[in-house]
C-alpha cells in the first residue's frame, strides 16, 4: 500500500510490522524466583484443584448441564447469578487497584499468557538449549538433530497443551469420569471439542504467539495509561546515573551491555522508557543486577520506582484513585460476604396454573391450583412444609410436607382452597410460607395471587 503521507516519494510502507523472532535469555534472581513461585501456585491450584473431593463429589464442578455450580460446601443455581456479577466486580475493581499502586504486577507474574509463557520457554531451554542455541538451531539447515529437536520441543508442548484442555473440562465434567472416557476413547463431542480447543488455544498463544497476545490482542496493555499515574509503581531505568552508556571512566553505570533487552519477553529496550509492550515482569532488573554485580557497581540502576521518586519528588501511596478503589472493594467484598453468610439454603418458585382456572369444588370452597419449584441447595436430603396465608381460612388441603433430595429441586403441584363467601370476586394477594422441617431458621416467604370468581 502506497503512505505518501508517511513514507519518502517512491517509499513503500506496509500497514504492519513484520514480527521479529524473539529469544528471551534465561535470568536468575530475585524476581525470577517470585515468577516461578506464581507459576508453581496458580498451576498446582489449576492441575490440582479439578482432583479435589467433597463429599464424594468434586469440591470444584461447573454442572452445565444440571445448571448447577459446586464451590466446596456451596451449591450455587442460577437464580444466583448475582454472585457471578459481584466476582467479576470484584475481580476488575482488584485490577485497577493493583495497577494504579504497582503497575502489571498481574501481567508479569500471575496472567495465564505469562505463566503458560514461562513454562513454554523453560521447556524451550531444556530441549534446545539457552538463547544463543536456539538462535544457531533456526539458523541452521535441515538434519536429523533439528528435526529430533524440534520434533520433541513441540511434541512436549502438544502433550501439556492436550492435558491442560483436558484438565479445563475437568472443571464441567467430573474429571475422574471424563479420564475414563479419554481413556476409553469415548468422550462425547463436545468434551472432545472443547479440549481439543483449549490445547489448541494453549500451545497457539504460549509457543507461537507469546508477546503477541500481551501487544495485540489483549486490550490491557492498551487502556492501562488510564489507570497509572506519576505515583504508579513501574520499572524504570534511572537515565541519570547510567547515561552516557558504555565503558570507561567518563561513561555511566550502563556498560551498554543488552542484557536488559535479551532477557525481555516482549524484546523492549526499558532504557527507552516505560512502553506498553512493558508486562512488569522485572527479568531486565535481575539481568542488569547481575552485571552491576560482575562490573562491581551497585544494583538497581534499572528498578521498580515511580516517576515521582525518579524526579526526586515524594510517592504518595494514599491517593485519591487509591483511597476510592479500596473503599469501594471493601464495601462489595463485605456485602457480597455477609450475603453469603446470611444465605437461606432454600429457594423456592411459585407458578399459578393457568390452565387451571379458579374454579368453586365442594363445600362452597373456591380452588386455585399452583406449581411450587422447591429447591434444596444443600448437600443433605430435606423435608418441607408447605403453608399458605393471606385470606380467610386460606389452607392447603392433603399432604402438605415435601422431601427435596440433596441439592435437587422438585416440583409440586399443590390446590389452595378459600371459602367463597368469604372471598371478595377479583385478585387477591397471598403468601406460601416453606420451611425446613427440623432446622431452625431455614424458611422462605413467597408471594402470589389467588383468583376468585
Amino acid at each position: 500500500m502506497q503512505m505518501n503521507d508517511l513514507a519518502a516519494p517512491g517509499e513503500e510502507r506496509s500497514l504492519y510490522e513484520v514480527r521479529k523472532a524473539i529469544y528471551p535469555r534465561a535470568v536468575r534472581g530475585w524476581f525470577a524466583a517470585w515468577r516461578w513461585a506464581a507459576v508453581w501456585a496458580t498451576q498446582l491450584v489449576f492441575y490440582g484443584g479439578a482432583w479435589l473431593t467433597w463429599n464424594e463429589r468434586p469440591a470444584i464442578l461447573f454442572d452445565i448441564v444440571h445448571r448447577k455450580f459446586y464451590i466446596f460446601g456451596l451449591v450455587f443455581w442460577p437464580q444466583d447469578v448475582i454472585y457471578l456479577t459481584v466476582l467479576l466486580i470484584l475481580a476488575a475493581l482488584s485490577l485497577f487497584l493493583f495497577t494504579a499502586v504497582a503497575g502489571r504486577l498481574w501481567c508479569g507474574y500471575a496472567c495465564p499468557q505469562t505463566v503458560y509463557t514461562e513454562i513454554f520457554l523453560w521447556i524451550e531451554r531444556k530441549i534446545e538449549g539457552d538463547r544463543n542455541a536456539r538462535m544457531r538451531l533456526d539458523q541452521s539447515g535441515l538434519s536429523l538433530e533439528k528435526v529430533f529437536l524440534k520434533g520433541a520441543k513441540h511434541g512436549t508442548w502438544i502433550a501439556l497443551s492436550l492435558w491442560t484442555g483436558f484438565t479445563f473440562v475437568g472443571y464441567v465434567t467430573p474429571i475422574r469420569e471424563l479420564w475414563g472416557e479419554v481413556m476409553t476413547l469415548s468422550t462425547g463431542p463436545w468434551e472432545t471439542f472443547w479440549i481439543l480447543f483449549y490445547g489448541f488455544a494453549t500451545y497457539g498463544n504460549a509457543g507461537w504467539m507469546r508477546e503477541q497476545v500481551c501487544k495485540y490482542m489483549c486490550p490491557y496493555a492498551r487502556f492501562q495509561s488510564a489507570m497509572f499515574d506519576k505515583d504508579t509503581l513501574i520499572i524504570t531505568y534511572d537515565r541519570k546515573r547510567g547515561e552516557p552508556r558504555g565503558k570507561g571512566e567518563s561513561k555511566g553505570d550502563c556498560v551498554d551491555c543488552g542484557i536488559c533487552v535479551q532477557v525481555c519477553p516482549t524484546g523492549i529496550d526499558i532504557r527507552d522508557g516505560l512502553q506498553y509492550e512493558c508486562i512488569g515482569c522485572a527479568a531486565c532488573i535481575d539481568g542488569c543486577d547481575q552485571v552491576m554485580d560482575k562490573v562491581g557497581r551497585p544494583q538497581k540502576l534499572i528498578r521498580y520506582s515511580t516517576t515521582h521518586a525518579m524526579e526526586g519528588r515524594p510517592t504518595r501511596v494514599l491517593r485519591p484513585r487509591v483511597l476510592l478503589y479500596s473503599a469501594v472493594l471493601l464495601a462489595i467484598a463485605a456485602a457480597a460476604i455477609v450475603s453469603l453468610y446470611l444465605r437461606v439454603p432454600l429457594k423456592v418458585d411459585v407458578i399459578r396454573d393457568r390452565a387451571a382456572i379458579s374454579r368453586e369444588v365442594e363445600g362452597g370452597l373456591i380452588e386455585n391450583v399452583y406449581r411450587l419449584q422447591i429447591m434444596n441447595t444443600v448437600e443433605q436430603a430435606r423435608a418441607f412444609e408447605v403453608s399458605v396465608a393471606g385470606l380467610p381460612e386460606i389452607h392447603i388441603p392433603g399432604e402438605t410436607t415435601v422431601g427435596v433430595p440433596a441439592a435437587t429441586s422438585r416440583i409440586v403441584t399443590f390446590k389452595v382452597r378459600a371459602p367463597a363467601a368469604r372471598v371478595q370476586p377479583g385478585s387477591h394477594p397471598i403468601e406460601f410460607r416453606v420451611s425446613a422441617l427440623g432446622v431452625a431458621d431455614v424458611a422462605v416467604r413467597e408471594e402470589s395471587v389467588f383468583i376468585a370468581r
